[in-house]
């Protein structure tokens, strides 16, 4: 008699793919607030991660936030810099993608290890309060989709828990500005156009670096902001 089979375990390659459908069938539903086709590559959340590991104290533990976490793309390569002491508060609005991303926190080798350093918040970035604060935002909400108005209430919030020193890091993708301008209804350019009108005026007053990530789907820019030492 044969011995029965064992289940076959997942791995994280089934896990990212899984993530992926997930990323595609919400995106199609909720573009609006996804603002993506497909989850962010590696080489992106690395670069998103940089002030993770450019510290200026290096002995002492950072509070993260990423908002817009998703299906925790660049979650899991935040985890590969984050370092003992570290915390992070994963901010994601849309139902389906808070689940999964809590799921793998407790399942997934990438992110079981930082499990209890981590809390995933399903809501918006702007309702998660001001009682506390942050060494490091990463920010993957897309602006793109915004409003001017929508765009200026989150910067300002970031800045308010960003602790004096504190980095921002935000990323949007290349060349949509010019695709919208030939392709899209004029109020969708001019309402890109103003969002990022809003993003600019904060990198003039608070940028200190910007970097372009073409091994991305699609390809990407971030934008690297530190708040003042007061």
């Amino acid at each position: 008699m044969a011995a029965p089979q064992k289940p076959l375990q997942s791995t994280g390659l089934d896990s990212r793919l899984r993530d992926a459908g997930l990323f595609v069938q919400q995106a199609v539903r909720t573009f609006r607030a996804t603002g993506a086709v497909a989850p962010s590559s590696r080489a992106l959340g690395h670069a998103l991660a940089r002030f993770v590991d450019e510290r200026e104290k290096p002995d002492a533990p950072l509070a993260i936030m990423e908002a817009g976490a998703g299906t925790g793309a660049v979650s899991r390569v935040i985890a590969q810099h984050m370092r003992e002491g570290d915390t992070i508060d994963m901010v994601e609005s849309n139902p389906e993608f808070a689940g999964r991303l809590a799921d793998q926190l407790a399942t997934a080798p990438d992110l079981n290890p930082i499990a209890d350093s981590a809390t995933v918040h399903q809501m918006l970035v702007t309702d998660l309060g001001t009682d506390r604060s942050y060494d490091v935002i990463i920010s993957g909400l897309p602006f793109a989709n915004f409003t001017a108005e929508e765009v200026r209430e989150i910067l300002e919030y970031y800045f308010t828990v960003l602790r004096p020193g504190g980095h921002l890091s935000l990323f949007g993708y290349l060349y949509t500005k010019q695709i919208k301008a030939v392709v899209a209804p004029r109020e969708d350019y001019l309402r890109q156009a103003r969002s990022s009108w809003v993003v600019e005026e904060w990198v003039n007053r608070y940028g200190i670096g910007t970097e372009r990530v073409m091994a991305n789907l699609p390809p990407a820019w971030i934008q690297h902001l530190r708040r003042p030492e007061e």
